[in-house]
């Protein structure tokens, strides 16, 4: 075999490798379609939205935010990021946003969504989880962190410390 072919061989299979690496981290760390569905009644003055991704940890907070709220007079929505384009924040006292920091940067959507929406920035909380623990979108007052299921009320509690003027009772 001539060095030429052995060259050509040698970039065949790194091509390869690095294919098979970049299939099996996009399976090994993609987030799942989180469940969609609602609570309470969407005749509710106040209302409330949580865009995530499906994983034991963000199912958890967004469970535990649930269960904070559905008990008040607070329309919840619930759904997956994928679904952002569909979401107007104008419609709603407040908008969740639990993503992941995926190759280095955030979803597209979630990144469209934050451009689009940027009148409405001030409803919109966002939780970025990463390797890290602190990457997030330039611009954006993000809570960070790990997906560490230890630390699932230490996050709940910082989005509703956040949500709370945005979720109060009306006179």
């Amino acid at each position: 075999m001539s060095s030429k072919n052995k060259i050509v061989l040698f970039i065949l299979s790194l091509v390869l490798l690095l294919s098979l690496l970049v299939i099996w981290y996009k399976y090994e760390y993609s987030m799942e379609k989180a469940e969609e569905f609602q609570v309470n009644s969407s005749e509710y003055n106040r209302k409330l939205v949580i865009a995530t991704q499906g994983s034991d940890f963000k199912n958890a907070v967004t469970n535990n935010l649930v269960n904070h709220f559905k008990q008040d007079s607070i329309f919840i929505k619930v759904i997956d990021v994928s679904s952002l384009p569909e979401i107007n924040p104008k419609n709603f006292n407040a908008v969740v946003l639990i993503h992941t920091w995926e190759n280095w940067k955030p979803p597209l959507v979630v990144k469209e969504f934050i451009n689009r929406t940027t009148t409405e920035k001030d409803k919109i909380i966002v939780l970025t989880t990463s390797g890290q623990g602190s990457y997030k979108m330039e611009g954006v007052d993000a809570i960070t962190g790990e997906s560490k299921l230890e630390e699932t009320d230490f996050f709940t509690k910082a989005i509703i410390d956040k949500l709370k003027p945005f979720m109060k009772p009306l006179p």
